[in-house]
């Protein structure tokens, strides 16, 4: 895992206009799912398609650690054969989740209502990153947890005999969070409830529908989504084919907008309706993008995106947005750059807490390539327009989106931007640089050798 691996300074510069079709790597979401539900199943789940990204596999190795068979065959599919809920089995082993943080606060969720004890442990990004967030609810339904302090990674945990099914209100807009809640809830006898005031991506609900668990989400008087699950359902196997991840195909489209001459398309991209705030945005602010041949696939919309290289303009993002784009607002601040005017994005506390501060990560890569904006506790302004763009190195902080974000901006300034390590792509994105020089882009190692 990158994690464990030196740093891979990478340069971007200047790109010809960009140009091609292209695929980017299945939804990391979807692909996280597709194996934790196929392993609480009974039977051969089979998935095509799979994120085969570093985050993704760690969830694969938790799952195998409990005594799920995954494959994977010469034709790309992977087949998982499940043990059932209430069948776990203890692991032998630490659980290493190295970047992943949906991975782990899930795989948390689904362990911690099971009567075997796991620890859990990550690089040192994922051991800076709040678990509290989930161990508070786990602990309600009777976990035992040993964390380090401000419950943090390292941490082990003990599955309750008996667990108890609560009621729960997320207190911030996190989709992690519910569905580790929702997870837990599948080996509680009784029903879970949980109460999301800020509705975010829902494909945990819909995901846990088609396995056959009993689901119902309403919405109350107040407007907030309340979703009730059964506990200890007999899940079915699937077939699932995963589709395109929205949140990588941000980086292309992004960079075909701001890249002169540029005419792409991204096929097959997911528009699940809680992960498309990037491409309503980006529309707003005049971006060419149009969605073309829309089609379903596996309970999800998907469609293919052609983008062109448009005039941007800077605008007022609505903050109730936020939970529908929060990976996406890195690569937007980037598109902000090269719009006319300010761009202002407010709603961004739970950028505090990703794989790094990124807001601060953001905004300091901003600074160091020239581009004027502003930070706040909880929003980003970024002032467009401004000439000799480029020529600094940008600290990931081990964070794949600050990576990949900072060398789109590279394409198109006007001098060489560096991140200081581009092995952290292979967390989400492993075909990043492949893809993009692809298309006609110029990512190299900072010493001037071809990535």
């Amino acid at each position: 895992m990158s994690h464990g691996t030196s740093p891979t300074p990478l340069a971007a510069r200047t790109a010809s206009p960009l140009k091609g079709t292209v695929r980017v790597p299945g939804d990391k979401s979807i692909s996280h799912r597709s194996l934790m539900f196929g392993a609480l199943a009974v039977g051969r789940t089979t998935v095509r398609g799979l994120l085969e990204s570093e985050d993704v596999l760690a969830t694969a190795e938790a799952m195998r650690a409990v005594g799920a068979k995954i494959v994977k065959h010469a034709d790309g599919s992977y087949t998982v054969d499940g043990i059932g809920l209430g069948s776990l089995l203890e692991p032998d082993r630490v659980i290493d989740f190295g970047n992943a943080g949906t991975g782990v606060r899930l795989t948390m969720g689904i362990f911690g209502t099971h009567d075997i004890a796991a620890t859990f442990v990550g690089d040192a990004s994922l051991s800076k990153r709040p678990m509290g967030r989930v161990l508070d609810p786990l602990r309600q339904m009777g976990t035992a947890v040993i964390a380090r302090e401000g419950d943090r990674l390292p941490a082990s945990i003990r599955g309750a005999r008996t667990p108890a099914p609560i009621t729960y209100r997320v207190p911030m807009a996190s989709a992690q969070v519910k569905s580790a809640v929702l997870l837990a809830g599948l080996n509680c006898p009784g029903e879970t409830t949980v109460i999301e005031p800020i509705p975010t991506r829902d494909h945990t609900e819909k995901m846990l529908a088609g396995f056959g668990a009993d689901i119902s989400v309403t919405v109350n008087e107040a407007g907030e989504r309340v979703i009730k699950l059964q506990g200890q359902p007999t899940l079915k196997p699937q077939d699932i084919d995963v589709p395109a991840d929205p949140s990588s195909a941000a980086f292309p489209l992004v960079a075909a907008l701001i890249v002169p001459g540029s005419d792409i398309v991204i096929e097959n991209v997911m528009l699940n309706e809680h992960r498309t705030g990037i491409i309503t945005t980006l529309i707003e602010m005049g971006g060419d993008i149009e969605l073309v041949n829309r089609r379903s696939a596996g309970g999800e919309e998907v469609a293919d995106i052609r983008v062109k290289h448009s005039k941007l303009k800077g605008i007022t993002v609505p903050a109730e947005r936020a939970p529908s784009m929060i990976d996406e607002y890195p690569v937007l601040a980037i598109a902000a750059a090269f719009a006319e005017g300010d761009t202002f994005m407010p709603g961004l506390d739970e950028l505090r807490v990703k794989e790094s501060d990124r807001l601060a990560a953001v905004a300091r890569g901003l600074e160091a390539n020239g581009i004027p904006c502003v930070e706040t506790e909880d929003t980003l302004t970024v002032t467009g327009g401004a000439k000799g763009l480029g020529g600094g190195t940008v600290v990931t902080h081990l964070d794949h989106r600050i990576a990949m974000s900072f060398l789109v901006l590279g394409m198109a300034a006007d001098k060489p931007v560096t991140v200081d390590d581009g092995a952290v792509i292979a967390t989400s994105f492993p075909t990043f640089t492949s893809l993009f020089n692809g298309l006609g882009a110029d990512i190299r190692d900072a010493g001037g050798v071809a990535a």
